[in-house]
């Protein structure tokens, strides 16, 4: 059976989670060179004005580092400016006090390599959901194309485009805190979903 295998993501968005679900198992890449404009340091939430980027900044390399390595840096109160735009964008969403204290310590809390981060944070959106898998860092980098992997690496990104049920990709609306004035937006965090339905279906 061919094994899952995924990028580190902030927050991940419901497709990154939805292949997770359907497979209770994955692999992340650790060992691959640290690509920039990606969802390994970046989500996206909605907010009054639209869907909003939130970047984790990271330490700059004199050259090419590899992802398990990538450090955190806290230059600039990132954590402060992150947390504020969530409680704003989702304080009164139905279930945004129920469950914000498991995610908010995130928030206040320093951790130094960004992988670490991500996957602590991406334990805690599983356990919110109620999904159980195991998730593993690859112990070396994996080729691309190689047949015995799901590879969704370079397929969960920013400036890809999606579509209708492919690659996990699902945009049935779900309510959404301004669905009274503004389209439904698809793929965003899991963190909208939690803080607007609850526990989602695995």
């Amino acid at each position: 059976m061919s094994e899952l295998l995924l990028s580190t993501a902030y927050l991940p968005n419901m497709q990154y989670i939805r292949a997770i679900a359907e497979h209770k198992a994955a692999m992340v890449e650790q060992w691959e060179s640290f690509p920039k404009q990606t969802y390994r340091n970046r989500c996206e939430i909605a907010t009054p004005g639209g869907r909003m980027t939130l970047t984790v900044p990271v330490v700059k390399a004199c050259s090419k580092q590899l992802t398990r390595d990538v450090k955190i840096s806290y230059a600039v109160p990132w954590q402060s400016k992150h947390w504020h735009a969530i409680a704003s964008a989702y304080g009164s969403s139905p279930f945004f006090m129920y469950f914000r204290d498991e995610i908010e310590p995130f928030f206040r809390r320093r951790t130094e390599y960004l992988i670490d981060f991500n996957s602590q944070l991406t334990e805690t959106l599983l356990s919110i959901l109620g999904i159980r898998a195991e998730i593993r860092r690859t112990d070396d980098y994996i080729r691309t194309g190689a047949p015995q992997y799901i590879d969704l690496r370079n397929v969960i990104h920013p400036k890809v485009a999606q579509l209708q049920g492919k690659d996990y990709y699902d945009a049935t609306p779900y309510p959404q805190v301004f669905d009274s004035r503004m389209p439904f937006e698809p793929n965003l965090s899991v963190i909208d979903a939690i803080f607007n339905c609850g526990r989602l279906e695995s």
